[in-house]
């Protein structure tokens, strides 16, 4: 990847930092953050990019009259999902709990390093928590004055290379801004707000994806448009939605929960969110080139399996929450059978190897290992007092396989192999 480091840093957080008035706030789910009085919620016009005005000054506070609304259309609950807290979490099946980290604010996303050594969480109140897989210790906290100010969550996490093999984090915030942390160095090397061109209004970005080459980067978020970014340059070079046309629905209409590059093609990736539609982009166009109707997407749920050429799509809904579909064709190939302990609407999940799906949510508040041939359950994480929000499958090095889970302040780490040494924590 050909991303440069700055050549100078903004100054890592000090005691100045640790003393500033976090303001805390109650998120039932991702999806469901608004900046109360942006007015970003409307229906998307044709946008001709000619230029960025994304702003890169590190230690410009955000806009303070943004504020945090929990809302949604009228089908979402309104109150926070819990089972109550009556049982300890557990597994069953070859599923094991390895460790729980404890992260003090609840958890919105993570995200495994792509060498395995690293898990990358972001929190409610803005800062992102690094954490050795090795060891479970915290080894990095990674936040500004800025973000500490805003008090809004990390929505997206993803890490990255620079050209110096340095290791980076990219991170998307509920406050509309997307920062670049070099995480050993506890440096945000550089950030922008989104925004459209001759608009102040900022929006919430709430996904992220990278390019296989490293060097593009797309955001999706509330206003219904996804950003191209080159990463080198850190300039935006396209903003993609729909035209307009009514008689052809040619990108998002509602927000964008999700984005996903083709993990082998540099120019092609998808998206999905409340609209109920897959779309597919070409990042030389402005506008999709075609779309599957049907997933109702609201986190981080829609992978493609570039050995397959298939999508996972998981839905926030009760039927037909967990469907793959073909690529190529957007035929869909076919839908997994929901857990018989009890039904779960989607917000993550990953292809798991080559022979699995991870999947989990809410209602049932339930971590699922799927095999993908039968579609049969063959092991869960169960018992969680709160909404499983985010996963991540450690891809590689000594803790492959590995999963991730979040869970309210938790993180569960998961084995499938109850000898694994535990970390002590």
């Amino acid at each position: 990847m050909s991303l440069e480091m700055s050549n100078s840093f903004p100054a890592p957080p000090g005691p100045a930092d640790e003393g500033l008035r976090r303001t805390k706030r109650q998120v039932q789910h991702p999806d469901l953050l608004s900046l109360s009085d942006s007015g970003t919620d409307t229906e998307g016009d044709g946008v001709s990019e000619t230029g960025s005005d994304s702003e890169t000054e590190p230690n410009e506070a955000p806009q303070t009259q943004s504020r945090l609304s929990v809302q949604g259309p009228a089908h979402f609950p309104a109150k926070k999902e819990d089972s109550g807290g009556q049982t300890q979490p557990k597994t069953d099946g070859d599923l094991h709990i390895h460790s729980v980290l404890e992260c003090g604010c609840e958890v919105m996303t993570c995200q495994f390093s792509k060498d395995g050594s690293l898990l990358a969480v972001g929190l409610c109140n803005g800062s992102i928590k690094v954490y050795s897989t090795n060891s479970g210790e915290l080894i990095q906290t990674l936040k500004d004055s800025s973000s500490v100010l805003s008090g809004l969550p990390v929505t997206s996490l993803r890490f990255t290379q620079s050209g110096q093999s340095h290791c980076l984090l990219l991170a998307t915030y509920a406050s509309g801004s997307v920062r670049c942390w070099y995480v050993w160095g506890q440096q945000c090397v550089w950030w922008l707000k989104e925004a459209r061109d001759g608009e102040r209004v900022q929006r919430q970005t709430l996904s992220l994806s990278i390019s296989p080459s490293g060097e593009r980067a797309v955001t999706g978020g509330s206003d219904a448009f996804i950003h191209l970014y080159d990463l080198a340059t850190h300039q935006r070079l396209q903003i993609c939605g729909a035209s307009g046309m009514k008689t052809v629905m040619d990108g998002h209409w509602l927000r964008v929960i999700a984005a996903s590059f083709h993990p082998e093609r540099e120019t092609q990736f998808i998206s999905g969110g409340w609209d109920n539609t897959i779309q597919f982009w070409d990042t030389r166009q402005q506008h999709s080139v075609r779309m599957i109707s049907g997933p109702h997407v609201c986190g981080d749920a829609l992978h493609i399996d570039p050995s397959a050429n298939q999508i996972l799509s998981g839905s926030w809904r009760k039927h037909n929450s967990l469907e793959v579909w073909d690529y190529d064709s957007g035929k869909k190939v076919s839908e997994v059978p929901q857990d018989p302990h009890g039904d779960s609407k989607i917000y993550t999940c990953h292809w798991f190897g080559q022979d699995h799906i991870i999947a989990a949510g809410t209602q049932a508040n339930v971590l699922r290992v799927i095999d993908r041939r039968s579609l049969k359950t063959e092991s869960r994480l169960f018992g969680l007092p709160s909404a499983v929000f985010s996963s991540s499958a450690c891809p590689s090095g000594q803790w492959a396989g590995l999963i991730a889970a979040t869970s309210g302040d938790r993180v569960f780490l998961l084995s499938r192999n109850q000898h694994v040494k535990k970390h002590h924590l």
